[in-house]
């Protein structure tokens, strides 16, 4: 999508979106992974909106991505609006498109992303089940969301992806989880463009790269989010190992139900992090 015309249809969903909830401006955009329909705050005065009724959204495909955007505040009076559910690039989405709800809710005032996915794990040491603290990515999508869209009102074109994610709230994020007894480590996201799965060669590879776990997306949300100077924090959980590391064959249907008990876990992170005012 050009970037004019993009700007244009974020201005117009904006205004529909404002209308619809009474002049809603969020301060948090949160991202919700696979299996992770428990991982968000609990919200008040929350608003649910279907994808397929916000103009210039579409519906999710994926199993276990709702398609709803929640808007409402947090138990500290936080205004949040959560994606339940992405736009990834192997649905056939343009990779510019996935720029497009983020750049929408921070023209409505989010100045702050998180960011959480189900990933497979690249090391024996992180297994599933576990929380992985984003502290950097690899793109191995062989695209990029800004190609081609290039606006000023979208931040600079050559954006500096030095920490992608914020080194102090990563430091306060493993604090909390130390508190809180849940197992996380610090890791490096690799993405892929999917959806089919790794080979057990491809993994060595990816693992050789410095990769730590390895997915479908999150990596075109945090370039957008970068290029608008959003403060991200980056929350995966281990569904698997990847390919050749475990014997067992994937299932996608097993990795949603994994996801609860993850989601709990990335929910007591996020409000505790809330609650002391470190994000």
């Amino acid at each position: 999508m050009k970037a004019e015309k993009m700007l244009e249809k974020i201005k117009d969903t904006a205004s529909w979106l404002e209308n619809k909830t009474g002049g809603f401006k969020p301060e948090i955009l949160m991202i919700t992974g696979s299996g992770l329909s428990n991982a968000v705050p609990e919200l008040f005065n929350k608003k649910i909106i279907s994808y397929s009724q916000i103009p210039g959204f579409v519906k999710t495909t994926v199993s276990g991505h709702t398609g709803e955007l929640w808007l409402g505040e947090t138990a500290d009076k936080t205004k949040m609006a959560v994606m339940r559910g992405r736009f990834h690039y192997y649905e056939g989405h343009d990779m510019s498109f996935i720029s497009y709800p983020i750049r929408l809710l921070n023209y409505m005032g989010a100045q702050k992303i998180i960011v959480t996915a189900a990933v497979g794990s690249l090391r024996k040491k992180i297994i599933p089940g576990d929380i992985v603290i984003l502290r950097d990515q690899i793109n191995l999508m062989f695209s990029n969301p800004l190609i081609g869209n290039y606006h000023p009102k979208f931040g600079e074109m050559f954006v500096d992806m030095n920490n992608p994610y914020d080194p102090v709230t990563i430091s306060k994020a493993q604090k909390i989880c130390s508190k809180l007894k849940i197992k996380a480590h610090k890791g490096v996201y690799l993405a892929v463009s999917g959806p089919a799965y790794e080979t057990a060669s491809e993994v060595k590879m990816y693992a050789s790269l410095g990769g730590d776990v390895a997915g479908m997306s999150v990596v075109p949300e945090v370039i957008t989010a970068r290029q608008l100077k959003m403060k991200v924090l980056g929350l995966a959980w281990i569904s698997n190992f990847a390919t050749g590391i475990s014997k067992k064959e994937f299932d996608h249907s097993l990795v949603l139900k994994l996801g609860e008990a993850a989601g709990s876990k990335i929910k007591k992170i996020i409000e505790a992090l809330l609650k002391e005012k470190a994000f």
